[in-house]
């Protein structure tokens, strides 16, 4: 797959975004009304989160999606807000989960509120997404929006449960990044299909596509684990390693490293700790597991472009193109 230019991530994305531009600007006009409460601590914290620089790479795969497919309407962009509304709650609660202190270069609401008020404004989102669902009167999109959901929710716990699992297999791991990241992805492309009213045929290409763009998408988060830079990232580097997850990796190295990485790696799972993150890194890019998890991303990401072949010609459908080819040449 060609390379782009040595552009900037903001450059490539405004571009990816251009042909909806429009749509992309009644988006974030429409969001920060959507945070409107009575509870000053609420929108505060609502505001904050929502608005610290995330690229809503998921609602404008909605805006994209639906005109790719022929849409001529303007509720696109509440299903787009509904998705960046259920992406955001899930950030609030996995930031409280992993403990996390960073995320976008900015301190986490919970680092900053606490614990409780993050959860709760988190499920005020949950409660809004839900409202903006329902006010467009589609049983079909909400239904897919619920199992969404409820898949995202479940992955969560399962993620949850395999903490500190040193025999976590390559499968099983797949199995979790399917639920926590990409069916979100999935949901934004086939509920765009669904809104256009699309053939049988270009409903399951749209899903097919969003799978494997949030497939890819999250192996190279797993890659920027330990290749990335906490500048770039807006992350800290080894936050998957302190929060003793085993990602694709470390899974790879320990069945393809050397015996003493293997058990280097067992040992700082085990102890949820940055002391020997210098040696887990080196051991992780001796195994040749960095490359490997890029190349399965990439195949992610060559799937989805395969997907997007069943869709019309249309610029939006270039853009689609363009953020599957950017989901793994991404530095952040």
């Amino acid at each position: 797959m060609p390379k782009y230019p040595a552009n900037s991530m903001p450059n490539r994305f405004a571009a990816m975004a251009d042909v909806v531009r429009d749509d992309f600007a009644a988006l974030n006009d429409l969001i920060p009304r959507l945070l409107a409460s009575d509870v000053d601590l609420v929108e505060e914290i609502g505001r904050y989160v929502v608005e610290s620089g995330g690229k809503r790479l998921r609602p404008l795969i909605v805006l994209l999606g639906s005109r790719c497919c022929g849409y001529a309407g303007e509720r696109n962009v509440e299903l787009a807000a509904v998705i960046e509304l259920l992406h955001t709650a899930t950030l609030l609660h996995d930031d409280v989960i992993d403990q996390s202190a960073l995320r976008r270069g900015r301190a986490t609401a919970n680092a900053t509120w606490g614990n409780a008020p993050t959860v709760l404004v988190g499920d005020f989102l949950y409660s809004r997404a839900f409202q903006l669902m329902a006010s467009l009167a589609r049983m079909d999109i909400i239904q897919a929006l619920a199992d969404a959901t409820n898949v995202i929710a479940a992955g969560e716990v399962q993620q949850l449960a395999q903490i500190g699992n040193a025999a976590l297999t390559e499968d099983e791991y797949m199995d979790v990044i399917r639920g926590k990241t990409a069916v979100l992805f999935e949901a934004a492309s086939h509920t765009a299909a669904l809104l256009a009213d699309c053939a049988p045929a270009q409903v399951s290409a749209m899903r097919s596509y969003g799978m494997n763009l949030g497939m890819a998408y999250q192996l190279i988060d797993d890659v920027l684990d330990y290749e990335g830079s906490a500048a770039a990232m807006g992350k800290n580097v080894g936050d998957d390693l302190i929060e003793g997850k085993m990602t694709l990796p470390l899974i790879r190295t320990l069945s393809h490293g050397q015996a003493r990485d293997a058990q280097l790696i067992r040992d700082a799972i085990a102890a949820h700790s940055l002391d020997r993150l210098d040696e887990v890194l080196c051991a992780v890019r001796r195994s040749g597991a960095l490359a490997y998890t890029r190349a399965h991303a990439v195949g992610h990401a060559d799937a989805a472009l395969a997907a997007l072949a069943h869709l019309p010609q249309h610029p939006a459908r270039d853009s689609l193109m363009a953020i599957a080819k950017f989901s793994y040449e991404r530095t952040n």
